[in-house]
């Protein structure tokens, strides 16, 4: 019996370390050490939990403490990573948002359960609830005023390229027509207090407005994430023709690069700095009093090294403003400096290391057209 094992063991390592396997198939994050028995494929502890939830489809076991017979090694040996994708991934919509282990639970659930149990990507042409160009239906949405979450009817139309919202059910008008090219969504669930949270955002006069809703189903909300995803997809298709379908993937929605608290002082630079909540969606830097304030209090344009713009680490000697938070950070534009100050070392670096990416980046046209645009900068 012994031997027995040990050969199992011998066999299941062998199997473990082809490169096919080397990433968890699900979230891709790297030395995968659970599997599972029914389905053949490596995954990470976290998407095992997820695994062990739909146990009529999935049976999970660890690669380490677990006992494998033989016959659960040969399936692992007939299976695995690259063969189980083969079959499951095998017509995934490219506008379908598949989440790394970098992304929230809600994202990440929805895309295994999407996969193995609901199997929507195994046949070419499969009618999604999410590829119809329509969707209509309640979302909680909180208020801007009181904060309260309300049930909205929401509609998005590709025909119409919009997202629209409706106060009430049978109203005529709605409250807000949104055209789907100006339209972000990320999921936001330690923001907004849910495990579904989902945060909206769309610019309204060259200013970003924030629309924050939830569902209490997790397979709605991402529903509703790759439908505006799916309907951005062909609008731009449409408006960017010779545009390859990957260079449009990657316009669709993004994350932030970063969010969190710093403080802040005015133009003046002699103000007592502020506490306030900041979002840096690529060149935009916005800050908010509260993290689910519907408009930005102030805006920044975030340009090119080769157009005048860094960041630095501290402040600029003699900085008069009192602060409470002593790891500073100077951003210099060609118009003047903007001085904030991190809590703590590690959150400085966080905001250099966003900061730096985005400046690195040369400017696109479109940047430039924004930069024209932007008159917006911090008030004190």
């Amino acid at each position: 019996m012994a031997g027995g094992n040990e050969r199992s063991m011998k066999a299941l390592k062998e199997v473990w370390k082809r490169a096919e396997n080397s990433l968890c198939a699900d979230c891709g994050k790297a030395d995968p050490d659970w599997a599972s028995s029914t389905l053949g494929v490596f995954i990470c502890l976290s998407c095992s939990g997820i695994h062990r939830n739909i146990p009529s489809i999935s049976k999970v076991k660890s690669l380490k403490m677990d006992y494998w017979d033989d016959a659960q090694v040969q399936f692992l040996a007939k299976h695995g990573n690259a063969v189980t994708k083969a079959i499951y991934e095998a017509h995934i919509p490219i506008y379908y948002y598949q989440p790394t282990y970098n992304d929230c639970q809600v994202l990440r659930e929805q895309w295994i359960r999407a996969k193995y149990e609901r199997k929507e990507f195994t046949e070419p042409g499969k009618q999604l609830p999410y590829s119809d160009g329509v969707k209509e239906g309640i979302l909680w949405k909180r208020g801007r005023d009181n904060g309260q979450f309300l049930p909205r009817k929401f509609l998005l139309s590709e025909r119409e390229g919009c997202l629209k919202y409706f106060t009430k059910q049978d109203a005529k008008e709605p409250k807000i027509n949104v055209k789907i090219d100006v339209i972000n969504a990320t999921f936001q669930p330690e923001k907004i207090g849910n495990p579904n949270g989902l945060q909206i955002t769309y610019l309204k006069d060259n200013k970003t407005r924030n629309i924050f809703v939830y569902h209490e189903s997790g397979k709605e909300v991402v529903d509703w994430f790759n439908a505006i995803r799916s309907v951005q997809f062909h609008y731009l298709k449409v408006a960017f023709p010779i545009a390859s379908d990957n260079e449009i993937k990657n316009r669709l929605t993004r994350n932030f690069l970063k969010e969190g608290y710093m403080e802040k002082t005015g133009p003046k630079q002699r103000e007592a700095f502020k506490k306030r909540w900041f979002t840096l969606d690529h060149r935009r830097l916005m800050y908010f009093k509260d993290p689910l304030d519907a408009f930005a209090k102030g805006e920044v344009f975030v340009g090119s090294g080769e157009n005048g713009y860094s960041v630095q680490k501290g402040l600029p000697s003699g900085t008069q403003g009192n602060f409470s938070w002593h790891y500073g950070i100077t951003i210099v534009t060609p118009d003047r400096e903007y001085l904030f100050t991190c809590e703590t070392e590690s959150d400085q670096l966080e905001w250099i290391r966003a900061f730096t990416s985005v400046i690195k980046q040369a400017m696109t046209p479109q940047e430039y057209a924004s930069k024209c645009l932007d008159a917006v900068s911090f008030p004190s």
